[in-house]
């Protein structure tokens, strides 16, 4: 009986992680849709400072780190010193810029298609640079998310959509999620560094440093000069408070998620928190088309089809690498 009910906790705070994922960051996707591409006022003026919503995902979630360090955290004696993360700063800051400005050019379902390609640079680094040979699966993979991102690239976008970008561009939005993808590559890479060096770092060190360094190059890039786009941006939501409410919730929503990921990682490890986020994007595209009254084409959700096929199938493949491992590990 104790198993019993012990299995039924875990399904349920393995519930608890679904839920608490795709709420908070579905619903993050609909308002970085809406800032985006809402036009607010008798004005109809749009929100032109996307780079703004990094400086105040930072912010919040810096405090939000900070005050969970010092209610749930031990003595972090060990653990990665803050000035550490100084370069991870620096491409965790470019990186997202990059993405969140992609939605000026392309729309969110073409972004979160792009952005779910990150397999692909990372097998052709892999290759070329370090000449690591990936199975005959493996490429399998990355050939339905590339077939299927540059198919949906090159097909017809509905003129209803195009109208409500602010500066329709497609090889410049692809290209900016595509920097963004190289960008985060390197900045997990120098965070896997600093936990290999630093064993003891805790998750929440890793987002109070990284939020830290954010905050510190966003304030620069924002507010280091008397024409920065940061004084407009805060201009812009004294005269449209609506949208300093959807960008207060906006950053609401990623510091929730990224309790709800830690959470996940630490409960049911890496393998389940890919799956919930990967299906968490098919789902926001869905949403999104519904909310924003473009549904996207039979051959545009073709694409959308093949690239999570690819990835559920890459998932699948992880999943089978963990359970041949688990079965090594047993006779020891």
């Amino acid at each position: 009986m104790e198993s019993h009910g012990a299995g039924l906790g875990r399904v349920f705070v393995l519930a608890f992680c679904v839920a608490g994922i795709w709420s908070a960051y579905i619903y993050q996707g609909v308002l970085q849709e809406t800032l985006s591409t809402k036009r607010f006022g008798p004005e109809k003026a749009r929100f032109e400072h996307l780079a703004f919503l990094n400086l105040a995902q930072n912010v919040v979630c810096l405090v939000w780190s900070f005050i969970m360090i010092k209610l749930w955290s031990r003595s972090s004696n060990g653990g990665a010193p803050w000035w550490s993360y100084w370069s991870a700063g620096i491409t965790n800051t470019i990186g997202p810029a990059m993405g969140i400005e992609a939605l000026k050019y392309i729309s969110y379902p073409a972004q979160v298609l792009a952005k779910s390609s990150k397999m692909i640079p990372v097998m052709l680094m892999g290759t070329l640079v370090y000449g690591i040979r990936y199975s005959f699966p493996e490429y399998i993979c990355s050939l339905l998310v590339a077939g299927g991102v540059s198919s949906f690239a090159l097909l017809k976008t509905s003129s209803k959509t195009i109208s409500k970008l602010a500066h329709p561009n497609a090889p410049l939005g692809y290209g900016l999620c595509f920097l963004n993808l190289a960008f985060d590559g390197f900045t997990n890479a120098t965070q896997d560094s600093i936990t290999a060096r630093y064993p003891k770092t805790s998750a929440w060190d890793i987002m109070l440093g990284m939020n830290l360094w954010g905050t510190i190059y966003n304030m620069v890039y924002m507010f280091g000069w008397p024409q920065a786009n940061g004084y407009q941006a805060v201009q812009f939501c004294k005269q449209h408070p609506e949208a300093a409410w959807d960008i207060f919730f906006y950053c609401l929503c990623g510091a929730v998620g990224q309790n709800f990921i830690f959470l996940t990682i630490s409960r049911f490890g890496s393998l389940a928190n890919t799956t919930i986020t990967t299906t968490r994007k098919f789902v926001s595209i869905v949403v999104s088309s519904l909310l924003s009254g473009n549904p996207l084409s039979t051959k545009q959700w073709g694409c959308v089809v093949m690239v999570f096929s690819g990835l559920s199938y890459q998932i699948y493949l992880k999943w089978q690498k963990l359970q041949k491992y688990q079965k090594k590990r047993k006779p020891m």
